[in-house]
């Protein structure tokens, strides 16, 4: 099941997610993954350099927030490896535990 509050946010794909009001937006997000590797957002695919975040080994996870502002309606965002990075990152299923854990992508409309 995939929460959602609203037309105004909804995804559009298997990796993209319409905003349909221009506005700002807050994005939270949080995946468990074997390898070092970094992630970031993207608006319109275009890079959100100011969005990069990731880890450079260890068994944890890489999390992000960010304050994104769309100018146009419709705009759609992503959560993605860069280019240009190593390979594909592969979620860990059982992270700590015997458990399945999940990955989270909160995206709330502020203002």
């Amino acid at each position: 099941m995939h929460p959602n509050s609203g037309a105004d946010i909804s995804r559009t794909g298997a990796d993209s997610f319409n905003l349909a009001q221009i506005g700002t937006y807050q994005i939270f997000f949080e995946v468990s993954v074997d390898e070092a590797g970094q992630l970031l957002l993207t608006l319109n695919e275009e890079d959100l350099a100011y969005t990069v975040v990731g880890r450079a080994s260890g068994a944890s996870q890489i999390v992000g927030m960010a304050i994104v502002t769309t100018t146009a309606i419709n705009s759609v965002l992503t959560v993605r490896n860069p280019a240009g990075n190593a390979a594909a990152l592969t979620i860990t299923p059982l992270a700590g535990g015997t458990r399945p854990v999940s990955a989270h992508l909160v995206i709330t409309q502020i203002a």
